[in-house]
């Protein structure tokens, strides 16, 4: 998915996924990124079984 994709998925703005893609799993994609679900859905699950990971 794209970050504004992403972005509505978490209901965040873009601005901020674009201020935390190094704590996101994401793929570049010539100048943007792109995102998996499944890889977001993992994270999402890691990082309520450990919050101190944010």
């Amino acid at each position: 998915m794209t970050t504004g994709e992403l972005a509505e998925y978490l209901g965040l703005s873009t601005k901020t996924i674009y201020r935390n893609t190094h704590k996101l799993p994401t793929h570049r994609v010539g100048r943007g990124y792109r995102f998996r679900r499944s890889e977001i859905d993992r994270w999402l699950e890691t990082c309520r079984e450990n919050p101190g990971l944010l």
